[in-house]
């Protein structure tokens, strides 16, 4: 981690980078457009609930019902999903219709059917007004030559193109009069081309609501503040009122899933206010990049959970170097109402000043409480605890209105946020930073492997690597990667691996400290080799320098780096409470700083506060709030009165965990959870304990927990497992079902993964089936785990898994939990 330290700090190298932030600027209210996704969701459930509520996302783009272009991600089957967690807008990429890449061109008459089609699903649905249509993507190379140097070939091709613009744009309005329809949806910003459709466009009244292109190269970094003024410049000079803009493809490979990244796409939209969509350049059903398996953070999550945090106004941001690729940028909110500034601010490794101008003492007072936390780069499928708190420090407001936040030792993939609440009486708990180091493995002893560099400003495409480089190639019975490290004294340490599995199920490597007997690492599988996922292990070392050797197992593993962390007694965190999302009309108390440091919030009868929890894998864990008077926790379906400062034992399911807290007059100050998922206390069953009818059938699995797991399940009404339960108590449990599938529909895409979910109806006892979706877990070896609330009765239980209409995904293993252990 970062070591981040807001007070005089021994000279650099060289002079600290400055962000100002002037809170005096207002940009306009915080918009949170640009959080969208392609392809984001894949079906209802995935991602979880839990994962798509706390970002607040404006707008998704997604294909039409039955499109054929990929096997799912059909827009009104992920509306319910989107729409009951908040969701915005969704975009309908009407010619995804079509199964080829590029889409193969059939005549407009053939497209016009599908545009009927597609209208009137969209038009009958009760949130039609919520669905945008897209009747052309990238239309400047698919269908119509639009970019080419000759002007009068250019002139055939744009012709042809409006011509069809205004009969796909007519066939719609006939169908659903009031359609709100975007475009023209170039592959970039073209000036010459957007020049001329604005103004054939508002001749034939065909103008869309919303304009829309592609920012799809590290160049959009430098270029996107010039393409955007030009573009209100050109809808100036043709007698136009300001369109809502949607960017809904943006950024690289190497930019999703990386926090330091993100900040720089997302502070430049943000600041023009304008929506945007990350690119889809892999998976569907995990935001492009930013959830893990379907409820389990990474640092992009994070990173956008807290642009989600922002309230108030956006204010304007001074980075070091404006409209620069790879450098520090940020974005800036005040909430004058909530006495709060936030910063999110990345991408550039070492030392910087955050200079916060014009701060008032009206609203913050004297002092300031500057708190600073780090969510760093885990890979696109490794798992991130919550964001660690590097710093909570009392800073006094200069004379001149000034307070400055020094940052010291930045790593370039991650993003920090700083937030200012009054400082108020007290002082702030110290942050607790464990000891931590990075090793890169291009760095390391390489014994017959390979570094390959991956994604750069040049490669945009490439996949995100640690310092842009890993070890591949690590595939023959001699290959290893021997890590030289040092540690500060004697302890149990966290050896954090970030790797790619190519092998198409679960690998192994071996690992051995300082050539003594090895240990085996078990790595589940990956999309592909630089798909970066997280191993987390433990290793026990003692002071002094030490050689970590990771040698080829069963199959091949590449190698990107390694973090050793001093591990704490027990996992911890502390949530806010001021920085919870909040219901009501809850009022803020800075009076002290104490604790957390960022003050309290006062819940009344009918206010709410939400806090996003992690768990770092299903089971309990200790959760204490920090308030003045007595609360209500609601977790699962599950409510329960909760002391001030009183311990409880709650089940939390991997991932993140929404749990809301009622009161009917409190001050919250935080929830603290500790602990790393006990099983004491659940009910287990393996798959042989269950009674199978209809053909579903135990299979020997060597990965399965017990040696076997369920399978040919479903594809029928009369193939059921069925668990009996025995339940100590009655009341709400969490059923978690670990299963495995790998269903595909391969279309040849040139560069999506076409992977398919699958889903059981689950009944208890003689309660309604409930249907849950299961994601491919990219191999049939890989068992995962989804959480399902469940309502037990003491004694025995009937649990039963079907699907009468195809199959079910292979079931390994059942656990049972009472919400409240």
């Amino acid at each position: 981690m970062a070591g981040t330290l807001p007070t005089a700090a021994p000279a650099a190298a060289a002079d600290p980078q400055r962000l100002s932030v002037d809170l005096a600027a207002s940009e306009g209210p915080v918009m949170l457009g640009a959080n969208g996704a392609l392809y984001g969701l894949g079906d209802d459930g995935v991602p979880s609930d839990a994962m798509l509520e706390p970002l607040k996302i404006t707008s998704i783009s997604q294909k039409p019902e039955g499109g054929a272009q990929h096997p799912n991600g059909d827009a009104l089957t992920v509306s319910k999903s989107f729409f009951r967690n908040g969701g915005g807008e969704i975009n309908v990429m009407m010619q995804d219709i079509y199964a080829k890449w590029p889409y193969e061109n059939l005549g407009i008459d053939d497209y016009l059917t599908k545009v009927d089609k597609i209208t009137k699903e969209v038009s009958a649905d009760p949130n039609s007004d919520r669905f945008v249509y897209i009747p052309f993507n990238e239309p400047d190379f698919i269908w119509y030559s639009l970019n080419g140097s000759d002007q009068a070939q250019y002139e055939v091709e744009r012709d042809r193109f409006f011509e069809h613009w205004k009969t796909v744009y007519h066939r719609i309005r006939a169908i659903d009069p009031d359609a709100t329809i975007a475009g023209p949806n170039e592959t970039g910003f073209y000036p010459r081309f957007v020049k001329d459709f604005l103004t054939f466009a508002k001749r034939e009244n065909v103008l869309p609501q919303v304009f829309t292109w592609h920012e799809l190269s590290s160049g959009s970094l430098r270029d996107f503040q010039g393409h955007y003024d030009q573009y209100r410049a050109l809808e100036r000079e043709a007698g136009i009122a300001p369109l809502k803009i949607n960017i809904d493809e943006y950024a690289n490979r190497r930019d999703l899933s990386v926090p330091g990244q993100l900040v720089q796409w997302v502070s430049m939209f943000e600041r023009n206010k304008v929506y945007a969509n990350q690119a889809y350049w892999d998976a569907a059903g995990n935001m492009d990049g930013n959830v893990v398996r379907s409820n389990i953070p990474n640092g992009g999550w994070w990173f956008f959970r807290w642009y989600a945090g922002l309230t108030g106004d956006t204010v304007k941001v001074t980075p070091p170097q404006a409209n620069t690729i790879d450098t520090l940028q940020g974005l800036a909110s005040l909430d004058t109402s909530r006495r709060q500034a936030q910063v999110l601010l990345g991408g550039s490794a070492g030392d910087a000043d955050v200079v916060v101008e014009n701060v008032s003492r009206a609203v913050f007072g004297r002092t300031v409480t500057a708190t600073v936390a780090e969510a760093a780069w885990s890979g696109y499928e490794g798992q991130h605890a919550t964001p660690r708190v590097l710093t909570r420090t009392k800073l006094k407001v200069a004379d001149d209105g000034t307070v400055k936040v020094p940052l010291r030792g930045l790593h370039k993939m991650s993003a920090y946020r700083i937030v200012l609440t009054p400082g108020g009486s007290g002082t702030p708990s110290a942050a607790s930073v464990p000891w931590s180091a990075s090793y890169e493995a291009e760095d390391a002893a390489i014994t017959d492997g390979k570094v390959y560099t991956q994604g750069t400003v040049s490669n945009a495409n490439g996949y995100a690597a640690s310092g842009t480089k890993d070890v591949g190639s690590l595939n023959t019975a001699t290959s290893k990667v021997d890590f030289s490290v040092t540690v500060p004294k004697d302890g149990t340490y966290d050896l954090a691996i970030l790797y790619g599995n190519q092998s198409g199920g679960p690998a192994t490597q071996k690992l051995s400290i300082d050539g003594e007997d090895p240990v085996t690492v078990s790595y589940p599988s990956t999309e592909n080799w630089t798909y970066r996922a997280k191993k987390d292990v433990t290793v026990r070392l003692s002071a002094g320098t030490h050689v970590l050797t990771l040698a080829k197992g069963d199959k091949e593993v590449t190698l990107d780096r390694v973090d050793l962390t001093a591990r704490a007694s027990q996992p911890s965190a502390s949530y806010e409470a001021t920085l919870a999302d909040v219901s009501g009309k809850p009022s803020y108390d800075y009076s002290s700083s104490a604790g957390v440091g960022t003050g309290a919030l006062v819940l009344r009868s009918g206010d709410r506060a939400v806090f996003d929890v992690y768990a770092p894998r299903d089971g309990y864990y200790t959760v204490v709030p920090r308030a003045s008077a007595a609360l209500q926790l609601a977790l699962h379906g599950e409510t329960v009165a909760a002391a001030p400062g009183r311990s409880l034992r709650l089940y939390l399911v991997a991932g993140n965990n929404r749990v809301a807290v009622t009161a009917k007059h409190a001050a919250v100050r935080s929830l603290d959870v500790t602990g790393d998922g006990s099983s004491t206390g659940t009910l287990s069953y393996e798959a042989g304990s269950a009674t199978l009818r209809g053909g579903a059938k135990l299979v020997d699995s060597a990965h399965a927990s017990a040696g076997s797991y369920i399978g040919e399940l479903g594809n029928s009404a009369a193939s059921t497992a069925e668990f009996t339960v025995d339940a100590p108590r009655s009341g709400r449990y969490v059923l978690v079902v670990s299963y495995a599938h790998n269903d595909r529909r391969d279309n040849g895409h040139a560069y999506n993964t076409d992977i398919m979910s699958r889903t059981a109806d689950i009944t208890v006892g003689s309660a309604a089936p409930r249907r849950v979706t299961f994601k491919n877990t990219w191999s049939l070896e890989d068992y995962w785990t989804v959480g399902v609330p469940v309502d037990l009765r003491k004694g025995s239980n009937k649990v039963t898994f079907g699907n009468a209409a195809a199959w079910a995904p292979n079931i390994d293993r059942i656990e049972l939990g009472r919400v409240v252990g």
